[in-house]
Protein backbone atom coordinates (compact mmCIF):
# COMPACT_ATOMS: atom_id res chain seq x y z
CA UNK A 1 0.00 0.00 0.00
CA UNK A 2 1.14 3.45 -0.89
CA UNK A 3 -0.16 6.19 1.02
CA UNK A 4 -2.37 9.99 -0.11
CA UNK A 5 0.14 12.38 -0.01
CA UNK A 6 -1.97 15.02 1.83
CA UNK A 7 -0.11 17.55 -0.01
CA UNK A 8 -0.26 21.16 2.56
CA UNK A 9 1.09 23.02 -0.63
CA UNK A 10 -1.47 22.90 -2.99
CA UNK A 11 -4.32 23.29 0.51
CA UNK A 12 -2.26 26.21 0.85
CA UNK A 13 -2.75 27.43 -2.72
CA UNK A 14 -6.58 27.17 -2.51
CA UNK A 15 -6.74 29.11 1.20
CA UNK A 16 -4.20 32.03 -0.40
CA UNK A 17 -7.10 32.25 -3.23
CA UNK A 18 -9.57 33.02 -0.91
CA UNK A 19 -7.67 34.86 0.94
CA UNK A 20 -7.02 37.02 -2.37
CA UNK A 21 -10.10 37.65 -3.10
CA UNK A 22 -10.73 38.80 1.07
CA UNK A 23 -8.56 41.19 0.93
CA UNK A 24 -9.64 42.69 -2.37
CA UNK A 25 -13.09 42.85 -0.94
CA UNK A 26 -11.88 44.86 2.21
CA UNK A 27 -9.10 46.85 -0.50
CA UNK A 28 -12.83 48.20 -2.14
CA UNK A 29 -14.30 48.84 1.29
CA UNK A 30 -11.28 51.52 1.98
CA UNK A 31 -9.27 48.95 4.71
CA UNK A 32 -6.04 47.74 4.64
CA UNK A 33 -4.99 44.33 5.98
CA UNK A 34 -1.30 44.72 7.30
CA UNK A 35 0.67 41.78 8.52
CA UNK A 36 3.76 42.81 10.89
CA UNK A 37 6.73 40.22 11.92
CA UNK A 38 8.88 40.87 14.50
CA UNK A 39 12.04 39.07 14.29
CA UNK A 40 15.23 39.58 16.91
CA UNK A 41 18.47 38.11 16.26
CA UNK A 42 19.99 36.30 13.54
CA UNK A 43 19.10 32.83 13.64
CA UNK A 44 19.01 31.03 10.11
CA UNK A 45 15.79 29.20 10.23
CA UNK A 46 13.85 32.08 11.73
CA UNK A 47 14.82 34.22 8.92
CA UNK A 48 14.14 32.18 6.64
CA UNK A 49 10.72 31.49 7.83
CA UNK A 50 10.36 35.24 7.60
CA UNK A 51 10.81 35.85 4.68
CA UNK A 52 8.69 32.97 3.85
CA UNK A 53 5.38 34.84 5.76
CA UNK A 54 6.30 38.16 3.75
CA UNK A 55 6.93 36.85 0.32
CA UNK A 56 2.48 34.83 1.47
CA UNK A 57 1.67 38.34 2.26
CA UNK A 58 2.49 40.31 -0.79
CA UNK A 59 1.32 37.29 -2.85
CA UNK A 60 -2.01 37.83 -1.86
CA UNK A 61 -2.28 41.53 -1.08
CA UNK A 62 -1.12 41.53 2.17
CA UNK A 63 0.81 44.36 3.84
CA UNK A 64 4.36 43.88 4.88
CA UNK A 65 6.47 45.11 7.88
CA UNK A 66 9.05 43.89 9.07
CA UNK A 67 10.52 44.55 12.20
CA UNK A 68 14.40 43.19 13.23
CA UNK A 69 16.10 43.85 16.45
CA UNK A 70 19.42 42.93 16.99
CA UNK A 71 20.59 39.80 19.67
CA UNK A 72 21.47 42.23 21.33
CA UNK A 73 18.53 43.74 22.51
CA UNK A 74 16.44 44.28 26.03
CA UNK A 75 13.66 42.78 27.35
CA UNK A 76 12.22 45.94 27.26
CA UNK A 77 13.37 47.25 24.18
CA UNK A 78 11.10 44.25 22.25
CA UNK A 79 8.30 44.90 24.27
CA UNK A 80 8.40 48.34 23.10
CA UNK A 81 8.64 47.37 19.58
CA UNK A 82 5.38 45.38 20.33
CA UNK A 83 3.01 48.13 21.66
CA UNK A 84 4.66 50.64 18.26
CA UNK A 85 3.26 47.79 16.24
CA UNK A 86 0.20 47.49 18.22
CA UNK A 87 -0.58 51.52 18.10
CA UNK A 88 -0.23 51.31 13.92
CA UNK A 89 -3.34 51.68 12.16
CA UNK A 90 -1.88 49.70 9.36
CA UNK A 91 -1.51 46.71 10.80
CA UNK A 92 -4.29 44.18 11.21
CA UNK A 93 -2.07 41.03 12.35
CA UNK A 94 1.20 40.52 14.62
CA UNK A 95 4.02 37.51 15.03
CA UNK A 96 6.43 37.63 17.24
CA UNK A 97 8.57 35.25 15.64
CA UNK A 98 9.81 32.24 18.22
CA UNK A 99 12.19 31.29 19.68
CA UNK A 100 13.43 34.68 20.99
CA UNK A 101 17.38 34.16 21.47
CA UNK A 102 18.77 33.76 24.87
CA UNK A 103 18.01 35.87 28.41
CA UNK A 104 14.53 36.88 26.53
CA UNK A 105 10.80 35.91 27.43
CA UNK A 106 9.50 35.20 23.73
CA UNK A 107 6.20 34.47 26.04
CA UNK A 108 6.16 37.49 27.62
CA UNK A 109 6.50 39.18 24.40
CA UNK A 110 3.62 36.97 22.87
CA UNK A 111 1.48 38.33 25.60
CA UNK A 112 2.05 41.72 24.92
CA UNK A 113 0.60 41.98 21.78
CA UNK A 114 -3.41 42.91 21.53
CA UNK A 115 -5.65 39.86 21.44
CA UNK A 116 -7.01 41.48 18.48
CA UNK A 117 -3.94 41.75 16.50
CA UNK A 118 -2.57 38.05 17.55
CA UNK A 119 -1.99 35.95 13.77
CA UNK A 120 -0.43 33.57 15.28
CA UNK A 121 -3.37 32.86 17.71
CA UNK A 122 -1.00 32.55 20.79
CA UNK A 123 -2.13 34.81 23.07
CA UNK A 124 -3.78 33.66 26.39
CA UNK A 125 -6.87 35.40 25.75
CA UNK A 126 -7.53 33.83 22.65
CA UNK A 127 -6.07 30.39 23.81
CA UNK A 128 -8.75 30.78 26.49
CA UNK A 129 -11.06 31.46 24.02
CA UNK A 130 -10.33 27.83 22.00
CA UNK A 131 -10.11 26.40 25.36
CA UNK A 132 -14.21 26.99 26.16
CA UNK A 133 -15.24 26.98 22.22
CA UNK A 134 -15.57 30.44 21.52
CA UNK A 135 -14.58 32.27 18.24
CA UNK A 136 -11.15 34.26 17.92
CA UNK A 137 -7.72 33.88 15.63
CA UNK A 138 -7.09 29.93 15.89
CA UNK A 139 -2.85 28.95 16.44
CA UNK A 140 -1.97 29.00 13.04
CA UNK A 141 -0.09 25.36 12.87
CA UNK A 142 -3.30 22.99 14.35
CA UNK A 143 -5.60 25.30 12.43
CA UNK A 144 -3.39 24.68 8.98
CA UNK A 145 -3.67 20.49 9.89
CA UNK A 146 -7.28 20.91 10.41
CA UNK A 147 -7.95 22.53 7.14
CA UNK A 148 -5.90 20.10 5.42
CA UNK A 149 -7.88 16.82 7.01
CA UNK A 150 -11.01 18.96 6.05
CA UNK A 151 -9.49 19.36 2.10
CA UNK A 152 -8.84 15.84 2.07
CA UNK A 153 -12.22 14.48 3.61
CA UNK A 154 -10.51 12.91 6.33
CA UNK A 155 -13.01 11.87 8.55
CA UNK A 156 -12.44 13.22 12.36
CA UNK A 157 -15.66 12.27 14.15
CA UNK A 158 -15.92 9.23 15.78
CA UNK A 159 -11.99 8.63 14.83
CA UNK A 160 -8.91 8.13 17.54
CA UNK A 161 -6.72 10.84 17.18
CA UNK A 162 -3.44 10.14 18.79
CA UNK A 163 -1.39 13.80 19.20
CA UNK A 164 2.06 12.98 20.08
CA UNK A 165 3.48 16.65 21.24
CA UNK A 166 1.88 18.72 24.31
CA UNK A 167 3.34 22.34 23.77
CA UNK A 168 1.31 25.43 23.60
CA UNK A 169 2.21 26.15 20.31
CA UNK A 170 0.73 22.44 18.71
CA UNK A 171 0.51 19.87 20.70
CA UNK A 172 -2.10 20.73 23.38
CA UNK A 173 -3.99 23.08 20.75
CA UNK A 174 -4.18 20.29 18.41
CA UNK A 175 -5.65 18.06 20.98
CA UNK A 176 -8.12 20.75 21.72
CA UNK A 177 -9.66 21.57 18.00
CA UNK A 178 -9.81 17.82 17.27
CA UNK A 179 -12.05 16.51 20.33
CA UNK A 180 -14.40 19.74 20.04
CA UNK A 181 -17.77 19.60 19.85
CA UNK A 182 -19.00 19.07 16.16
CA UNK A 183 -15.23 17.47 15.81
CA UNK A 184 -15.78 15.29 17.72
CA UNK A 185 -12.47 12.95 17.63
CA UNK A 186 -11.54 10.97 20.43
CA UNK A 187 -7.98 12.42 21.58
CA UNK A 188 -5.54 10.87 23.29
CA UNK A 189 -2.41 13.41 24.23
CA UNK A 190 0.94 11.86 24.60
CA UNK A 191 4.34 12.70 24.52
CA UNK A 192 7.96 11.70 24.49
CA UNK A 193 7.16 9.92 28.27
CA UNK A 194 4.10 8.22 27.18
CA UNK A 195 5.09 5.12 28.92
CA UNK A 196 5.41 2.23 25.59
CA UNK A 197 4.43 5.17 22.76
CA UNK A 198 4.68 2.78 19.76
CA UNK A 199 1.71 1.06 21.19
CA UNK A 200 -0.50 4.30 21.99
CA UNK A 201 0.38 5.68 18.37
CA UNK A 202 -0.52 2.07 17.07
CA UNK A 203 -4.57 3.01 18.32
CA UNK A 204 -4.48 6.34 16.39
CA UNK A 205 -6.46 6.76 12.95
CA UNK A 206 -5.71 10.15 12.88
CA UNK A 207 -1.50 10.29 14.48
CA UNK A 208 -0.24 13.51 14.47
CA UNK A 209 3.26 13.67 15.37
CA UNK A 210 5.23 16.72 16.86
CA UNK A 211 7.80 15.96 18.89
CA UNK A 212 10.96 17.76 17.23
CA UNK A 213 12.81 14.34 17.17
CA UNK A 214 14.20 13.52 13.41
CA UNK A 215 12.50 10.11 11.83
CA UNK A 216 11.62 9.26 15.26
CA UNK A 217 7.86 7.99 14.44
CA UNK A 218 8.49 4.17 12.56
CA UNK A 219 6.13 2.10 11.08
CA UNK A 220 6.07 0.63 14.42
CA UNK A 221 4.13 3.33 15.55
CA UNK A 222 1.69 3.41 13.02
CA UNK A 223 -1.87 1.35 13.00
CA UNK A 224 -2.25 0.50 9.45
CA UNK A 225 -4.50 2.59 7.23
CA UNK A 226 -3.72 5.32 9.64
CA UNK A 227 -3.67 8.84 8.53
CA UNK A 228 -0.19 10.79 9.66
CA UNK A 229 0.69 14.18 10.01
CA UNK A 230 3.89 15.02 10.29
CA UNK A 231 4.51 18.51 12.49
CA UNK A 232 8.25 18.15 12.46
CA UNK A 233 11.09 20.19 10.94
CA UNK A 234 14.13 19.00 11.57
CA UNK A 235 17.41 20.32 9.91
CA UNK A 236 19.69 17.78 9.87
CA UNK A 237 23.08 16.56 7.11
CA UNK A 238 21.01 15.56 4.57
CA UNK A 239 18.50 18.14 4.83
CA UNK A 240 15.15 19.32 6.44
CA UNK A 241 12.82 16.18 7.32
CA UNK A 242 10.56 15.22 9.38
CA UNK A 243 9.48 13.73 12.84
CA UNK A 244 8.10 10.57 10.72
CA UNK A 245 9.94 7.97 8.77
CA UNK A 246 8.77 9.44 5.48
CA UNK A 247 9.56 5.98 3.00
CA UNK A 248 9.01 3.61 5.74
CA UNK A 249 5.02 4.70 6.98
CA UNK A 250 4.18 5.58 3.64
CA UNK A 251 3.44 1.77 3.05
CA UNK A 252 1.49 1.65 6.42
CA UNK A 253 -0.59 4.86 6.29
CA UNK A 254 -3.30 5.40 4.13
CA UNK A 255 -2.60 8.83 3.69
CA UNK A 256 0.25 11.38 5.16
CA UNK A 257 1.96 14.61 5.21
CA UNK A 258 5.40 14.85 3.51
CA UNK A 259 8.42 17.30 4.86
CA UNK A 260 8.73 19.59 3.40
CA UNK A 261 5.62 20.62 1.69
CA UNK A 262 2.99 19.85 3.96
CA UNK A 263 1.95 21.31 8.15
CA UNK A 264 4.75 24.31 7.03
CA UNK A 265 2.82 26.12 4.05
CA UNK A 266 -0.58 25.59 5.70
CA UNK A 267 0.70 27.43 9.17
CA UNK A 268 1.98 30.28 6.65
CA UNK A 269 -1.37 30.07 5.44
CA UNK A 270 -3.35 30.26 8.48
CA UNK A 271 -1.37 33.21 9.47
CA UNK A 272 -2.98 35.04 6.65
CA UNK A 273 -6.05 33.48 7.79
CA UNK A 274 -5.92 35.01 10.80
CA UNK A 275 -4.76 38.13 9.44
CA UNK A 276 -7.43 39.06 7.26
CA UNK A 277 -10.10 37.74 9.90
CA UNK A 278 -8.78 40.39 12.31
CA UNK A 279 -9.14 43.14 9.54
CA UNK A 280 -12.55 42.17 9.10
CA UNK A 281 -13.20 42.51 12.79
CA UNK A 282 -11.27 45.73 13.70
Amino acid sequence: MSAQIISGTAVAAVVKNRIRDEVAVLAAEGRSVGLATLLVGEDPASHMYVRYKHKDAHSVGIKSIDVKLPTSVSQSEVLAAVDELNARDDVTGIIVQLPLPGGLDGEAAVERVLPSKDADGLHPFNLGRLLIGQPGPLPATPSGIMTMLDHYDVEIAGRIAVVVGRSFLVGRPMALMLGAKGRDATVIQAHSRTPDLPAVCRQADILVAAVGRPMMFDAQYVKPGAVVIDVGTNRTDDGLVGDVAFDEVSHVASAISPVPGGVGPMTRASLLTNTVRLASSA
